[in-house]
């Protein structure tokens, strides 16, 4: 019988300056925090990448002491499929998750989406991210983004009918679709869908709170309305049925690639359309992304282009398109 293999790891916290900054909802900011899992079997090292989620109680230093204490297991050979029951879903579980399939890729010296039954990965047209702020403001960022094929337009607040009237008339062209990030209420709700639909947007995501959401299944949906804050992994998908018509699927949250491709394949049962997002993030935690992302109706994958700068080997973005990564990158 084949003894497990034993992994040393390394967690780095790294800040990746954002270009100007990121306003969602629930506030600004002008970093990404994220942390690199590495393990090392003493001849090869797998890299992981994950973003801890504010919006879940997550920070860098409890996600960093989350995988740290693993350290002990990891030496004595807990593998990818004893990490599913080890950690639950969230970002520590997502590094570590990633981290060994990019090690089991070098060890093979195959790539991941071969280890993982899949077909070649091929370029995906992916949103790009509108961040919240006055009409006008949002507007002119439209108008500069106007060679991307799809925008993502961030609302939540007061004016929001206002807000995605302007961007549609700075891009008639462009496809439209809307994150609200749990910003809506019940009062609010109809007012804005329906300016939502009179812009053609194809896609509302998170309406309003996780929490507060039961009304989505008592009215009509003039636009598809897709979960995220709802969502993380398999076990939450039953109570979405008839409340949500698709589900945005993000690493982070499912706790890494191996449970994301698990909840895309159960979601697809159960009728819902898919959507892959990511955080705002450096290319070595999209990448694994891009594995699910092949199957989604929705991409959403520009986290990287929302930096200043990105690591060494990054993905290649040109214009709407993101393109599959390198091994020297991940997988």
């Amino acid at each position: 019988m084949q003894s497990p293999l034993s992994h040393v790891l390394r967690v780095q916290i790294e800040r990746w300056p954002i270009a100007g900054s990121f306003t969602i909802s629930r506030g600004a900011k002008t970093e990404a925090a994220v942390l690199v899992a590495e393990l090392s079997d003493g001849s090869h090292t797998g890299r992981g990448e994950c973003v801890p989620y504010a919006r879940y109680g997550e920070t860098v230093r409890q996600v960093a002491a989350t995988m740290e204490r693993l350290r002990a297991a990891l030496a004595e050979g807990l593998d990818r499929a004893s990490l599913q029951h080890a950690l639950p879903a969230g970002a520590a579980r997502n590094a570590l998750d990633c981290a060994f399939w990019d090690i089991e890729a070098k060890r093979a010296g195959r790539p991941v989406h071969v280890l993982a039954g899949l077909p070649p990965l091929r370029p995906l047209v992916t949103a790009y991210t509108i961040s919240l702020g006055t009409p006008d403001h949002m507007a002119q960022a439209a108008e500069q983004a106007a060679d991307h094929e799809l925008l993502k337009v961030k609302l939540g607040g007061a004016g929001d009918p206002a807000r995605i009237g302007a961007v549609r008339r700075a891009v008639p062209g462009a496809t439209l679709i809307v994150d609200a990030n749990e910003g809506w209420n019940a009062e609010n709700l109809y007012e804005n869908l329906a300016a939502c639909a009179d812009a053609g947007v194809m896609l509302v995501e998170q309406p309003l709170p996780a929490g507060d959401d039961a009304v989505l299944a008592a009215i009509p949906h003039p636009i598809p309305i897709c979960a995220d804050e709802s969502v993380h992994d398999r076990t939450s998908l039953a109570q979405l049925r008839g409340k949500y018509d698709a589900i945005n699927i993000k690493l982070d949250k499912s706790g890494g690639l191996t449970e994301a491709l698990a909840v895309a394949a159960e979601a697809e049962a159960l009728g819902f359309k898919l959507m892959v997002g990511c955080m705002v993030s450096t290319s070595l935690a999209i990448a694994p992304a891009l594995l699910v992302a092949q199957r989604a109706e929705v991409v959403d994958l520009d986290g990287a282009l929302l930096l200043a700068r990105d690591r060494p080997h990054g993905l290649r973005y040109a214009r709407s398109r993101v393109h599959p990564g390198e091994p020297a990158l991940w997988g």
